[in-house]
């Protein structure tokens, strides 16, 4: 019997020996080779303990999933533009409410602050960025308090921001992302402190500059660049590391502020969590809210419309006194009850722009996950000694819009683009060019000139959309205008969904799925836009996963 025992207990002690090694802990270590990945042993660094991605200033989390995009309800108006297809998207966040003015004021004095347009150099790159305030005149309308003061006065600050275009749009989220890494290093002692709050022309933070090109931004500063606590602190444990820098794989960076994509935006518009039973959707929603009316039903607000939005001829928020919706143009931000998802306004007060070029139907048969529209790959460009090309105050790009406005696509001190080429698409099975805006819907295979031999020429574009030309000619604008007869539609590569009912817009445009679309160089008074970001890591915020 004791014998027995003996032989109980000793295989007992392998087992839970041989199950001590196999649980061994690879959170310090490589699994692939066993080597410590803390980087004390003089080896390279990796962050191990690394939990969740923080959210950026303004942003909700929302998760991702499958869901129908697309209408839900009669096409009364015969556009045949959202049929309804099932898609998947990730994970991401997404701003809280619109764009405010105040927010881009802050965005418009920072380029004036750092770029004066007294400077000839500089004057195109805050001018550019300038909204179009007379989207408020009309003919027969009395508008011109909108046109002096809803920009600017402190009235309008929680306003959203609207007579900006797709592009301008896209510029502001390429200047958030910039502002909010910059500080984000400064506050955690990567950089000198408060080095975010003395930019100059010469001294400017680019967030792929700083990731491609740590010794370049704030044009070379080693002061700024290595001045904070934390970096003392590397560079006194080992005085001759290079790997001062935050690089990627610290996980200290956010992803980019950008505009979200139409998908991300129906799905997070809808907030259709409150339909969810157990792994499926019970029902449909009409709007951003639970109900099949624009008008609370709730016992102490009843009657009180949802969102802000036309109500009928003549009738942008009711008699005085007794307001249907409380406003008249736009609103401010958080005006209304927020979905599901803790979003403002995704229906009512102004439509929003999107990423999407527009298309009239959507190719769920190539693809039903992230579905984009709109892809044009680039790379950094490399200068003659093999090096990152960044950008000097002299080599801004420009762009001329179709109405002449002249806007900067870039800054000093971001990274100069080009093109992807043969070298990166050769034998490639996912993609064969840089710019895929006409895949497989406005190139020549899915035209009706897709039997001709040789590349497209002019008049056999799948979209024969009039062809305007605008050029610079001794400094001044020369605009040319297509007086053909033959066009036949307004669809071409430049021009960008928006989504969402406005103020001006009646209760039908309140629903999520309804897209339309305008020329990504012009705006409006009645379309603003929000920024998503994307999520790194899992689908599902750790510790918050959702239970059946």
């Amino acid at each position: 019997m004791k014998n027995f025992l003996k032989s109980c207990i000793l295989v007992s002690l392998v087992i839970l020996a041989t199950s001590c090694n196999n649980s061994r802990d690879y959170n310090s270590s490589s699994r692939a080779t066993g080597w410590d990945l803390s980087g004390r042993d003089g080896g390279v660094s990796y962050k191990t303990d690394y939990e969740e991605q923080e959210p950026g200033p303004g942003l909700v989390f929302v998760e991702g999933g499958t869901f129908t995009m697309g209408r839900v309800k009669d096409d009364v108006m015969h556009d045949w533009n959202n049929t309804p297809t099932q898609q998947h998207v990730q994970s991401f966040y997404i701003d809280e409410t619109e764009a405010t003015n105040v927010m881009y004021l802050e965005y418009l004095d920072w380029l004036k602050q750092v770029f004066p347009p007294t400077e000839e150099r500089y004057k195109n790159i805050y001018t550019g960025a300038l909204p179009d305030t007379l989207v408020w005149r009309n003919p027969l309308g009395f508008n011109e308090n909108m046109v002096n003061n809803y920009l600017r006065h402190p009235a309008f600050h929680t306003y959203p921001v609207v007579g900006v275009n797709w592009i301008q749009a896209t510029e502001f989220s390429q200047w958030r992302t910039d502002r909010v890494n910059e500080k984000r290093l400064s506050d955690k002692g990567y950089t000198s402190r408060d080095a975010y709050k003395n930019s100059s022309a010469d001294n400017i933070f680019s967030t792929e500059t700083y990731l491609n090109a740590p010794s370049k931004v704030y044009g070379g500063n080693d002061s700024i660049t290595r001045g904070g606590r934390e970096t003392d602190r590397k560079l006194r444990n080992n005085p001759d590391s290079s790997n001062v820098y935050v690089q990627r794989r610290d996980g200290e960076l956010l992803p980019a502020y950008r505009l979200p994509t139409e998908a991300e935006w129906e799905y997070a518009a809808l907030g259709q969590s409150s339909l969810r039973d157990y792994n499926s959707y019970r029902g449909r929603k009409k709007y951003p809210w639970d109900g099949q009316y624009t008008r609370s039903e709730d016992g102490r607000t009843i009657g009180d419309q949802l969102a802000n939005f036309k109500q009928g001829q003549g009738d942008y928020g009711g008699i005085a006194g007794w307001s249907d919706d409380g406003a008249d143009i736009t609103s401010e931000v958080r005006s209304y009850e927020s979905n599901d998802y803790g979003l403002y306004d995704m229906a009512g007060n102004v439509s929003e722009w999107v990423a999407d070029v527009y298309r009239p139907r959507l190719d769920n048969e190539y693809n039903d996950f992230n579905y984009f529209r709109g892809n044009v790959y680039t790379k950094n460009a490399i200068t003659e000694e093999g090096k990152v090309k960044v950008l000097t105050a002299d080599e801004v790009i420009y762009d001329t819009l179709s109405n002449g406005k002249i806007i900067a696509r870039n800054i000093p001190g971001e990274l100069a683009q080009t093109s992807i080429g043969d070298q990166e698409t050769y034998l490639r099975t996912q993609f064969s060019k840089s710019d895929n805006i006409n895949f497989r819907d406005g190139d020549k295979s899915s035209s009706r000139y897709y039997n001709k031999q040789g590349n497209t020429v002019k008049g056999e574009d799948m979209y024969n959309s009039p062809d305007n030309e605008v050029t610079l000619k001794n400094g001044e604008i020369d605009r040319r205008y297509d007086g053909s007869s033959t066009r036949t539609t307004l669809i071409d590569d430049n021009v960008r969904v928006y989504k969402g009912g406005s103020w001006r817009d009646r209760e039908y445009w309140l629903d999520p799925a309804q897209r339309r679309y305008f020329p990504q160089d012009m705006a409006t008074d009645d379309i603003g836009f929000r920024n998503a970001m994307s999520k790194v890591g899992s689908k599902s915020n750790k510790g918050r996963r959702t239970r059946n």
